[in-house]
């Protein structure tokens, strides 16, 4: 059984083999209360959070302000040392922090404030990670058709020994079925972390609409939407956020990584649903038979959108096995779970509605995702290069 152990660890990703976990989760939390109840005059505590320069990872750090803030006009611009975060070098580090979108603080609570923010350089033009601000133009491009999103995250709770959580540290749990959408000690792996990654949403004003148990044992679904345009970025990487907190505070990590296990176990994606005003109205199904023709004939450009790695994360998930479509092939079908494309089967009765892209990894930027499929579907580009405009 030591054999395989090792095996099987030689099959994991990198980054999972060997977990440094900070020792503050196992610092008594019945101390800190007494200090987060502490009175703060008016003053306010706003977390600044951006995209660091491995395109995933995640950054914040906190200021006072001398009032709350009620608008994003409010929150000053700020910096950082961008040669810490893969962003810049050591001889020229300062990059800009621009606050985008405001959520309320769920660990600090009211009256602080949660600050999602865009990424300059030096001289002021978007950092290489900072995916939001083309994205924002080409949502502006479409705004009368009224783009629509929701994106359904999957991710995988890893314990201090870098398996899965809850997985036996010598051998494996038993194979997938009883899973997915469980209930019981024996098959909800990691609920408590669950439960509080949810109410956190919630309460900073993240648009998050269910949760699930997903196939795998540890591995679990959260859902966003419906939102609008840029909206659907914001709110993902918040709720991601969010995730990496409440996973902190417990001692676990979160890891979107699209195949954290080889072989009869499923990945992890970021199923993304799409609709406009003319899909979801009456005779909506032609526009969404017309957006997935262009899908077709764009699959290459995709499937480079759709993971942080130019398509090199998904082709270790997309095999066309477990419930995914294979990464060579263009598919579509009516609740068909194992095409690039599905139609839900109540959109096909009823004619209107909207269709799911099954292709995005876990770990895709979600402004890179949408951003894709309003330039094939609402903007009618074509070929394998985005189109640059003025």
């Amino acid at each position: 059984s030591k054999l395989i152990v090792r095996r099987s660890l030689l099959l994991l990703p990198l980054s999972y083999c060997v977990m440094d976990l900070s020792a503050s989760s196992k610092l008594s939390k019945a101390v800190k209360p007494q200090y987060m109840d502490l009175p703060q005059g008016d003053q306010v505590q706003v977390m600044y959070i951006w995209i660091d320069g491995t395109g995933e990872g995640l950054r914040c750090k906190t200021r006072t302000l001398d009032s709350e803030p009620k608008t994003i006009e409010d929150l000053p611009e700020w910096n950082f040392d961008g040669s810490s975060t893969y962003q810049s070098e050591g001889s020229n580090s300062d990059m800009y922090l621009i606050p985008q979108a405001m959520f309320r603080d769920p660990f600090r609570k009211d009256p602080n404030k949660l600050v999602l923010c865009e990424v300059l350089k030096y001289n002021h033009k978007p950092a290489e990670t900072n995916l939001r601000q083309m994205c924002k133009k080409i949502m502006d491009m479409v705004l009368n058709q009224h783009p629509w999103f929701g994106m359904e995250q999957e991710y995988t709770l890893l314990g201090t020994d870098g398996h899965p959580f809850g997985w036996p540290s010598n051998g494996f749990p038993g194979p997938q079925g009883p899973y997915y959408c469980g209930v019981g000690a024996d098959k909800a792996y990691g609920r408590d972390v669950v439960e509080a990654h949810y109410k956190a949403c919630l309460y900073a004003g993240v648009k998050i609409c269910g949760t699930n148990a997903e196939v795998m044992p540890a591995q679990w679904e959260f859902q966003i939407g419906p939102c609008e345009g840029i909206e659907m970025g914001d709110h993902l990487w918040i709720a991601r956020f969010l995730l990496h907190r409440v996973c902190e505070d417990f001692g676990i990590v979160a890891s979107f990584d699209p195949k954290p296990i080889p072989g009869n176990w499923n990945g992890a994606g970021c199923h993304t649903n799409f609709s406009t005003k003319e899909m979801r109205e009456d005779g909506g199904l032609k526009y969404i038979e017309e957006s997935i023709e262009r899908l077709a004939k764009r699959h290459q450009y995709h499937i480079r959108a759709y993971d942080p790695k130019g398509g090199l994360d998904n082709a270790r998930r997309l095999t066309g096995h477990h419930e995914t479509s294979n990464i060579n092939e263009f598919s579509a079908g009516v609740a068909n779970r194992g095409a690039s494309i599905r139609i839900p089967r109540s959109v096909g009765q009823e004619m209107k509605g909207y269709f799911e892209d099954r292709r995005p990894s876990a770990n895709c930027d979600p402004y890179t995702v949408t951003e894709a499929l309003v330039r094939t579907c609402l903007l009618n580009e074509d070929g394998d290069e985005p189109v640059k405009y003025k």
